[in-house]
């Protein structure tokens, strides 16, 4: 047996097909993983992220132990309640995670890191601040659930159940979050829709999920999830990047703050390596369906898909890719699907968002 959410017996009695996904017991789906998606690309879903796990860092040196913690720049956070994407790398220039930060104060800061990782990431910030002396605590949020609201109704629907938040979320920004009473709600998700991301007590998540469901949201899973957010042009930590892997390598070096002088875990591997591979998206041209680990034949050399799909919302099946730099957007690659050479092109992500084909 897994971890469970404070929502497994309610994924449970809705009769969910529950896999294991990182060490936890969670709902892959509802019935139609395919009927969960559209729900969310047309109208509004709800997926389980309890999972995930919420970090707070509060302290005096809150903001300069990030600094020196991730490769993106927290000095962009200037505002209560801004969001930052950012990757947590080894001193090899590898990924140890991909995570959000939310700004709160000055001397607190909310970081929310990925479930399969969590408890390596807990012990990587522990030892970062150990080695330099910060004067910071690090407390995992195990008492609060997560819940996404994704789709282009979810946040009407919201509303509908949660009226008292209306007020203090309407006028949100993209990456921003804002606490009403007990819960924190943030304008962010994994799928490439509008939404909010609520934090709650693990305690009132069970009826925020029950009353989503009375408003005509619909349950999804992690197989909805996960064509979301590859449709999205989202990486999956552990398919499109690893410790193995740096930032520049997994299509991220736009969360990558070289410019400003602070040294940051990580920079001296990627300012002595730089990027040697590129990800890009791919668009199969004949019938078959892209995975993770398919080899990728191109005239600069061989490539790997990271992660791949049938696309519900294109109709057709679509990868990412980590391939010689030299490949080009536009280029015909070959992808070796059952040891038949089958051909893709090579096409800019995301390859669909809010609801709109892309590509």
């Amino acid at each position: 047996m897994g971890k469970r959410t404070p929502l497994y017996d309610t994924h449970v009695a809705s009769g969910a097909k529950i896999v294991d996904f990182g060490g936890w017991d969670m709902p892959v789906a509802y019935g139609s993983q395919i009927e969960e998606h559209h729900a969310v690309r047309r109208d509004a879903g709800m997926f389980d992220v309890s999972h995930m796990c919420p970090v707070d860092v509060t302290g005096a040196d809150a903001r300069i132990f990030l600094k020196r913690l991730v490769a993106n720049n927290v000095d962009k956070l200037t505002q209560s309640g801004k969001a930052l994407y950012a990757c947590m790398l080894n001193h090899a220039g590898g990924v140890i995670d991909d995570l959000i930060i939310y700004f709160l104060r000055d001397d607190w800061f909310r970081v929310v890191v990925n479930a399969s990782t969590a408890d390596k990431d807990l012990a990587w910030m522990e030892k970062v601040r150990l080695d330099d002396g910060f004067a910071v605590t690090i407390k995992p949020r195990r008492d609060l659930a997560m819940i996404a609201v994704q789709g282009p109704n979810a946040r009407a629907k919201f509303w509908q159940v949660r009226p008292a938040t209306k007020v203090a979320t309407e006028g949100l920004g993209a990456f921003f979050a804002a606490e009403v009473g007990e819960l924190f709600v943030a304008r962010t998700g994994y799928t490439g829709e509008d939404g909010f991301e609520v934090m709650l007590p693990t305690g009132r998540a069970a009826q925020l999920w029950t009353d989503l469901k009375a408003a005509g949201v619909a349950e999804a899973g992690l197989g909805a999830r996960d064509t979301l957010r590859l449709e999205a042009g989202m990486n999956l930590y552990g398919n499109d990047m690893d410790e193995a892997i740096s930032p520049l390598d997994a299509g991220l070096a736009w969360t990558v703050d070289l410019k400003s002088p602070r040294d940051f875990v990580g920079r001296a591997a990627l300012e002595r390596d730089g990027a040697r591979l590129a990800l890009v998206g791919l668009k199969l041209l004949d019938k078959g369906v892209l995975r993770a680990h398919q080899k990728v034949v191109t005239p600069a050399g061989d490539g790997e898909i990271t992660s791949g799909t049938f696309s519900p919302t294109l109709g057709f099946s679509v990868a990412m890719a980590r391939v010689p730099r030299e490949v080009k957007l536009g280029d015909t690659v070959q992808v070796d699907i059952r040891g038949k050479l089958l051909p893709a092109q090579v096409v800019k992500m995301p390859f669909v968002r809010n609801g709109k084909a892309l590509i």
